[in-house]
């Protein structure tokens, strides 16, 4: 699940409206190819050109489907595509982040794939993603990558700082960083304000923004004051860089780590091939990846995220049927082998991982994390919390507002969201 990358995709906003209309298009002719449009929402960078070379591989072996590929911005492409939905016309397929899915599918935007070509390996792939894709006993998206979050770090920093192990605590984490200060001259650890990273302080406090089976608002709480307290603490003190709050945070913080000038943040596999881009990780030993830190629960914890393909609803049956097949060919064992290999992104079937996927370092690595993961609740407005957080928790981090009043105000943005939950 990729959180606040900037759009690097400069034309896509373009390109949305000549080929939203997917679910209609087949060229002008009955009797010819059928163009289904796919919106592919991954980095334009570095994960979507295997992607588009999966999309020709795919026309090779079908020749009755086109596919008409649009690479859109992850932080545009659930707005855009909820719009247009809503007015019929929405792609054929969508790479859904696994919170959008049974948000979606609540709406009906989503066509059910129990039964489909689209889920005929529905076994191979890991039931607790299966699970995540569902709404009220229906599943709408197939998996096609997961993923968690976990502490990344410079080996080389750490180690010259005399920092042997990885850090299990937050406060290890904030030990280590001063080490490291003290020995390099370089900040220890750059934490982001979004409020997707910040959930592993919650986790590691037993506790959640809300309790979807209790029906309770839980951010404002004891257990997640205390939780963004220790989460507001590591942006200030030796070694732990200050809070960036401006539009560009995320690519401030993924540059300053591949290129040594911070020793550790908190990151996802989808950057993996970035890292090794960076001047640092040119040896890609260098790169270490452990469990996220524990909290005051003693337990760590991370978000299970990732993407589904998921198929709209208002397409009409031959292009429904098109993009059946097309999601069967993008999710099979063999294509997430090769986005594996391409992208060190993690499958989401046990088939996928071959003897070289699992050779991957960093795939390996973040593999050796994702029993700390966990899924997020089964409430379809659960990925709309996050826009609150991401509004308070910058105000917060840089001194705007206070930890209790953010707080508060994300409390009362909740309450509109899941009016039917108490606090």
């Amino acid at each position: 699940m990729r959180r606040g990358i900037a759009a690097t995709a400069l034309v896509a906003s373009l390109a949305l409206a000549a080929t939203a209309c997917g679910g209609s298009d087949s060229d002008g002719k009955s009797d010819g190819p059928v163009t289904i449009t796919w919106w592919d929402t991954s980095n334009a960078t570095n994960e979507a050109p295997t992607y588009q070379a999966l999309v020709k591989q795919f026309e090779a072996a079908h020749k009755d489907i086109k596919v008409k590929y649009v690479n859109v911005p992850f932080d545009q492409a659930q707005n855009k595509f909820d719009t247009a939905a809503g007015s019929k016309g929405a792609p054929d397929v969508l790479r859904s982040e696994v919170g959008w899915t049974p948000a979606f599918a609540k709406k009906g935007f989503f066509l059910p794939l129990d039964g489909t070509e689209a889920l005929a390996d529905q076994k191979q792939f890991q039931s607790s993603l299966i699970e995540q894709a569902q709404y009220q006993g229906k599943t709408y998206g197939a998996p096609l990558v997961t993923d968690t979050l976990a502490l990344v770090y410079n080996k080389q920093l750490f180690q010259k700082a005399g920092v042997t192990e990885a850090p299990r605590t937050w406060d290890e984490l904030k030990s280590a960083a001063a080490k490291v200060k003290d020995k390099t001259g370089v900040d220890g650890y750059w934490g982001s304000t979004q409020g997707y990273y910040a959930q592993t302080f919650l986790y590691g406090e037993g506790t959640d923004t809300v309790d979807a089976s209790a029906k309770k608002i839980t951010v404002n709480s004891a257990p997640a004051k205390k939780a963004y307290g220790t989460w507001l603490s590591l942006f200030s003190g030796k070694g732990l860089h200050k809070a960036d709050t401006t539009a560009d945070a995320y690519a401030h913080i993924q540059d300053a780590f591949v290129n040594g000038k911070v020793a550790a943040i908190i990151q996802g596999p989808w950057e993996i091939t970035n890292f090794y881009k960076g001047a640092a990780f040119k040896d890609k030993a260098n790169l270490g990846i452990a469990t996220v830190p524990a909290g005051s629960a003693g337990k760590p914890g991370a978000p299970t995220g990732g993407h589904n393909l998921s198929v709209y609803a208002g397409s009409d049956k031959a292009h429904q049927e098109a993009a059946l097949k097309f999601v069967n060919f993008m999710t099979s064992a063999k294509s997430q082998e090769t986005i594996a290999l391409k992208n060190s992104t993690l499958p989401t079937r046990a088939d996928a991982y071959t003897a070289q996927v699992k050779a991957d370092p960093g795939i390996a690595g973040y593999q050796g994390v994702l029993a700390a993961a966990r899924p997020r609740p089964a409430l379809p407005e659960y990925s709309s919390l996050w826009t609150p957080l991401d509004t308070e928790l910058p105000k917060i981090a840089g001194g705007k507002e206070s930890l209790d009043k953010g707080l508060s105000n994300v409390e009362l943005a909740f309450t509109k969201l899941v009016p039917d939950f108490g606090k």
